[in-house]
């Protein structure tokens, strides 16, 4: 089976995240999106985080229905410091795995790729696939990959969080499930 992997902290888990993993899965051939929740990102602090479990909880009611996607919590269950390459030797040693996975690398995530740890070895472990987050332009990148074609979603979490603490409505942002989730745990700073 060819695997896909989709990181991040999922704080909380937008329709923008489900759209870019549908459409790269396709683009790509790969058989199953893995949904990898971070514990605790290296290069980035967590702000107003409702905690691991909360976040694979939305991350589950958000991909329930989906065959093509799964959650693999193997970075919380790990602990500490969730490093990328950590998880796709992981990944990539399990049964069924075929060939290199492959891991999906926002253009947002790309002027920071060399600071990661083992850049190059996961480079040459993994299928980087360059996903559109912050520009349709195709950005220069030293590292072998590909650029996946899918539509630029000017959604984020944080602007989830934002409109959950003001009280602006944030529906439409995020799965209907995920979204009574949020108001029935009072997650986000909601009163």
């Amino acid at each position: 089976m060819k695997v896909l992997i989709l990181g991040g902290s999922f704080n909380p888990i937008h329709l923008g995240h489900l759209i870019m993993a549908q459409e790269l899965r396709l683009q790509f051939g790969y058989d199953r999106v893995l949904m990898v929740p971070s514990l605790r990102p290296p290069h980035k602090e967590l702000t107003v985080d409702p905690g691991s479990q909360h976040r694979l909880a939305m991350l589950a009611l958000a991909i329930a229905g989906d065959p093509f996607a799964e959650i693999d919590d193997c970075e919380i269950r790990r602990g500490g410091t969730s490093f990328t390459i950590d998880t796709v030797r992981e990944i990539a040693q399990r049964e069924g795995v075929e060939g290199k996975p492959g891991l999906v690398l926002g253009d947002d995530l790309v002027p920071g790729f060399p600071m990661w740890r083992e850049p190059g070895v996961l480079a040459s472990e993994a299928e980087l696939i360059c996903a559109h987050r912050s520009t349709a332009e195709r950005l220069s990148f030293g590292f072998p990959h590909r650029y996946g074609d899918n539509p630029l979603i000017p959604i984020s979490s944080s602007l989830v969080r934002e409109r959950a603490r003001s009280g602006l409505p944030f529906r439409y942002l995020v799965p209907a499930a995920v979204h009574g989730y949020i108001i029935e745990n009072r997650l986000y700073g909601i009163s």
